[in-house]
């Protein structure tokens, strides 16, 4: 494995999505999360990270140290037993064995960072309360991002929709269609801010440059394998990399999220498309010891 990423970065990543749900709410009946005092569109952390884990599930399909710890259909015991086979410990013993080595934790842990990504880059609770305490500790991840919040508010619009279909003899009687709803946003431009800490990754996970390389990719291309339509058209547009000279930065990350501006043309008329924003980065309030790169 690679040494770990020794500068501090912030990120600022633009998305749109035409005609779907970008991020249903179960609260409320799958429709597009919004705030609802501002209008304004959300999308969850949770749900941005799970399409990064697609793509490097997808790409890095079994190299050895990319696994994906919160994985669709695989129990976390499952993977957290790897650890426990590969230092050779019995599930019932597990806390005699800790007794006898006092560092039978960080061993723990270190195999889980070496060998999946996403807790790598994330962190995780591998702390599951079940009767053998199948535990591999909690691991706080270098990588953090924000809920993403779209630029302008959006106006989800509900269509009904009808299948040809009927599910059952009865109703086929009665009935030649089915009527159901479907949730959409016409345009919506979202905006998400990340943080990622050298710190952390020396110390704890071990975040290296190759796996930095991947999360850029992983970041600009999280849709790209995940197209369905329910969520329409959706596409990273922009992605704002903020790198600092040292492991503890050299400027708040405020100042350097404030440097992004999004502005709509036509403040006339509702956003149909990327087209109708300009995006730019105020370079003069960028302070020394910091370098910006965009990537699109």
């Amino acid at each position: 494995m690679s040494e770990a990423i020794k500068n501090r970065y912030e990120f600022v990543v633009l998305f749109d999505v035409e005609n779907g749900n970008p991020n249903g709410d179960p609260d409320a009946g799958n429709m597009p999360r919004v705030d609802p005092e501002t209008g304004y569109g959300i999308v969850t952390d949770v749900c941005l990270k799970r399409k990064i884990r697609n793509y490097v599930e997808t790409v890095m399909e079994n190299k050895a140290g990319f696994g994906i710890y919160i994985k669709d259909g695989v129990p976390l015991n499952r993977s957290d037993r790897r650890a426990l086979e590969y230092l050779g410990l019995e599930e019932g013993k597990i806390k005699e064995a800790k007794k006898a080595d006092k560092d039978l934790d960080c061993k723990i842990r270190d195999f889980m960072c070496m060998n999946f990504f996403d807790i790598r880059t994330f962190g995780a609770v591998m702390t599951t309360f079940t009767k053998n305490a199948l535990n591999c500790g909690q691991v706080r991840g270098p990588v953090q991002l924000s809920f993403a919040r779209s630029i302008d508010p959006i106006v989800p619009q509900e269509l009904t929709i009808t299948r040809t279909a009927i599910t059952t003899e009865a109703d086929a009687e009665n009935k030649k269609t089915e009527m159901g709803r479907k949730f959409i946003v016409p345009y919506g431009l979202y905006r998400v801010e990340g943080y990622i800490s050298a710190n952390l990754a020396r110390k704890v996970t071990g975040f290296s440059e190759e796996d930095l390389e991947l999360l850029w990719q992983a970041i600009l291309n999280m849709f790209e394998y995940d197209h369905a339509a329910a969520r329409g058209k959706m596409a990273v547009r922009k992605l704002v990399i903020f790198k600092h000279d040292s492991e503890l930065g050299n400027a708040p990350a405020h100042k350097l999220f404030d440097a992004v501006h999004v502005r709509r043309l036509d403040e006339g008329s509702p956003a149909r498309a990327y087209s109708d924003y300009v995006v730019t980065v105020d370079e003069s309030a960028i302070p020394a010891g910091v370098t910006m790169e965009c990537r699109e």
